[in-house]
């Protein structure tokens, strides 16, 4: 192989990063290089967003003309930015390690609201360029105003920090990978399961000439298989919605014990109803074609919830949009019970909002207590009320948040605020804890008689499922969606097997099933 190689990069920070970094791992397998500086069309078009750019690969064009001219012999891209297809003559020779895959929220400290989403103010004026951020903000925060933000990493940091937003978005692998300073500013950072990124997020992409025999050999010492895995069926959802880095869509995957887990948020425009979609599968060869026909294939339908609606609710207003009829009635009422003494622990375990608002509602924490919470929709009550959760559960099944939860807690003292007849499922699951139960609130079935017939109906507790069926039957045309193991296991003791269950306890996890229902076919 002749040496030194030539590394094809574009000139910001960023690019430069990638470059040096790729640059140092070719030299630990024995390979020279030199990094070669090239502008790209989206590098010097900054006047507009980037879905007003004609065409794709405006950030890789000019890079990969490079290659195929023999110019340069590597280039390094964020993967996230190359067409799905590569132009004839090049291939992708390795990725990289995937780098944080999240979304970021930076908020100025005066444009902070705890109890908003998001933690930004109302009518917020946010920063991005992005289609597929644009189109999931508004879905949560229909409030704000939208506007453009181009530019490298600092640049955008910096227009921050002069006030010209009250809040940007950013990827968090480039913020990490500059290591920059973010003193003075709020920072959120987002599930990628409620926020989905973008295809390939936080991976680098190693291109070369598909005929570079030697090169593409030694750049298997550079490879990870793992994580191609996992941004091959990314990438391919968006390939075949034949779209470009500017398209509204966003695709994540996880591998856990041989078991691919797919989330996709999706739009036809930026300004245009958002559906969401969670799978799984053990078989991944077909799963991109069936995700994108059930993406495509949403039928509106009739829904109904346990539980209260407000006009600006995620749930309501995505289902809304994609032609749904949604109602939604809590059948409980939430008493609190009074407090009087409160046991000394280690840690104090929320199982729901509820027992987040009427435990924090009428106590204080003790000084020293960790904090643990079932899901994000839980830590998420926490943050109104200033704290932060040392624990959250990461999935929809409890007995599993409960095992991972023991392995942190060991032998502590643990606190449980929790419903009156709790069924202490996670307390099951610790054997070496000191478990303490708190009753904190009850709940009392509501009189409810005009609830509508629907085709979707959504249980968020085993409580409201008792309380519908003590009023109405469930049809065997009604499709079900049961938020939660607890909920889950109640409809199997009433003889109700076929239900859609939620990957994570929030409302996209809702959402999610809920388009998954719409999309089944009969």
């Amino acid at each position: 192989m002749k040496t030194p190689i030539i590394i094809a990069s574009r000139g910001s920070e960023l690019a430069l990063w990638q470059a040096n970094f790729v640059q140092a791992e070719l030299k630990k397998i024995g390979i020279q290089s030199e990094i070669r500086i090239y502008k790209t069309q989206g590098d010097i078009v900054q006047h507009l967003s980037l879905d007003k750019l004609e065409g794709k690969g405006f950030f890789t064009k000019e890079i990969e003309e490079a290659l195929l001219n023999k110019e340069a012999d590597l280039a390094v891209h964020s993967h996230k930015d190359l067409p799905t297809v590569s132009p004839e003559g090049l291939v992708i020779a390795a990725v990289s390690y995937r780098e944080n895959p999240k979304e970021l929220i930076l908020i100025r400290k005066e444009s902070v609201d705890l109890k908003k989403k998001f933690r930004f103010k109302k009518n917020a004026i946010i920063g991005t360029s992005s289609a597929r951020r644009k189109v999931q903000l508004l879905a949560y925060r229909p409030d704000i105003e939208l506007k453009d933000l181009r530019g490298n990493v600092p640049t955008r940091i910096n227009k921050l920090r002069e006030g010209q937003y009250d809040a940007i978005m950013l990827a968090a692998a480039g913020v990490e990978r500059l290591k920059i300073n973010l003193d003075g500013l709020h920072v959120e950072e987002l599930d990628p399961y409620e926020f989905v990124p973008a295809p390939a997020q936080g991976v680098l992409a190693l291109q070369a000439r598909e005929n570079d025999n030697e090169l593409i050999a030694a750049l298997q010492k550079l490879h990870h298989p793992d994580v191609q895995e996992c941004i091959g069926i990314e990438r391919k959802i968006l390939n075949l919605f034949e779209g470009g880095c500017h398209m509204p869509l966003g695709v994540y995957c996880e591998m856990e014990e041989g078991t691919f887990k797919v989330w996709s948020a999706m739009s036809d425009e930026w300004d245009k109803p958002l559906r969401v979609h969670y799978t799984e599968t053990r078989k991944p060869e077909t799963i991109a074609e069936r995700i994108v026909e059930k993406i495509r294939d949403v039928k509106p339908a009739s829904v109904y919830i346990t539980r209260d609606l407000r006009e600006d609710d995620f749930f309501f207003q995505v289902l809304k949009d994609n032609g749904c009829d949604v109602f939604g009635r809590a059948l409980i009422e939430i008493n609190r019970i009074v407090l009087k003494n409160i046991p000394d622990s280690d840690w104090v375990f929320f199982s729901s909002k509820h027992a987040v608002r009427h435990f924090l509602g009428q106590t204080k924490l003790k000084e020293g207590m960790k904090i643990a919470a079932v899901g994000k929709a839980t830590s998420d009550e926490l943050r109104k009320f200033n704290l932060r959760a040392d624990f959250i559960g990461g999935g929809n099944d409890t007995r599993i948040t409960a095992k991972q939860f023991g392995a942190v807690a060991g032998r502590s003292k643990v606190l449980f605020p929790q419903a009156k007849g709790s069924m202490k499922t996670v307390q099951q699951q610790l054997p070496n804890a000191t478990v303490i139960d708190l009753v904190v609130y009850e709940t009392i079935s509501q009189p409810v008689d005009d609830l509508p017939e629907s085709d979707i109906l959504v249980f968020t507790s085993p409580s409201n499922l008792d309380a519908y069926l003590s009023k109405k039957k469930i049809s065997p045309k009604q499709k079900i969606v049961a938020m939660g193991h607890a909920t889950g296991s109640t409809l199997k003791e009433k003889g109700f097997h076929s239900y859609y269950s939620p990957a994570t306890f929030d409302d996209a996890g809702l959402c999610q099933s809920v388009f998954n229902a719409l999309s089944e076919k009969k």
